[in-house]
């Protein structure tokens, strides 16, 4: 398998890009997670919130968003406005808090759905990584570098490296629906 590492790696980013998208996901529950896409502007650049501010969950349905330098205060609660988040931050001059609202089951079911086309559109750029292998090889069949049976064994193997990274695609977006689901 090493000789398909190259295809793998994108494979595997393909698994990370998504677990990552599905971590921006409100499931209910406080995650500083879907904090991670917002930015704030600091001396004239967009850095991250988590590295302009201390996060923190002190329970279930609250994050409190501490900034190192008070005066970002305003900028933070700004960006988190313009997020799509959907979350009012309470502002008590300090820090910032956010009080997650639990989910109504009508928004619950539009999330299952976001988390599903995400988890669609994983699978598609797994097949996509699947088929630059198959054209790869073919290519090299072409050029003589690879015999009609290698190809074949070649292909067997591309395609049981595409099974494996599809169910784990599968498993990550029911593990997050079972938790968007959960009361």
């Amino acid at each position: 398998m090493a000789k398909y590492e190259q295809f793998e790696t994108k494979m595997k980013k393909c698994i990370s890009a998504l677990e990552f998208d599905l971590n921006t996901i409100r499931a209910g529950r406080a995650n500083a997670a879907v904090l991670d896409k917002i930015s704030v502007e600091y001396y004239g650049v967009a850095s991250p919130l988590a590295q302009v501010a201390s996060i923190s969950v002190p329970d279930a349905r609250t994050i409190v968003i501490a900034p190192w330098d008070m005066s970002l205060v305003g900028e933070i609660e700004k960006a988190i406005l313009k997020s799509e988040l959907g979350i009012n931050p309470q502002n008590d001059g300090k820090s910032l808090r956010l009080n997650f609202p639990p989910l109504t089951e009508e928004r619950r079911k539009e999330l299952v759905k976001e988390v599903s086309k995400k988890g669609e559109n994983s699978k598609v750029a797994v097949r996509g990584v699947r088929r630059d292998a198959m054209e790869f090889y073919k290519n090299e069949k072409k050029n003589g570098d690879v015999t009609e049976d290698e190809l074949k064994t070649i292909e067997k193997d591309i395609q049981n490296l595409t099974d494996k990274y599809v169910k784990t695609v599968d498993d990550t977006v029911a593990a997050k629906e079972k938790e968007i689901l959960s009361v």
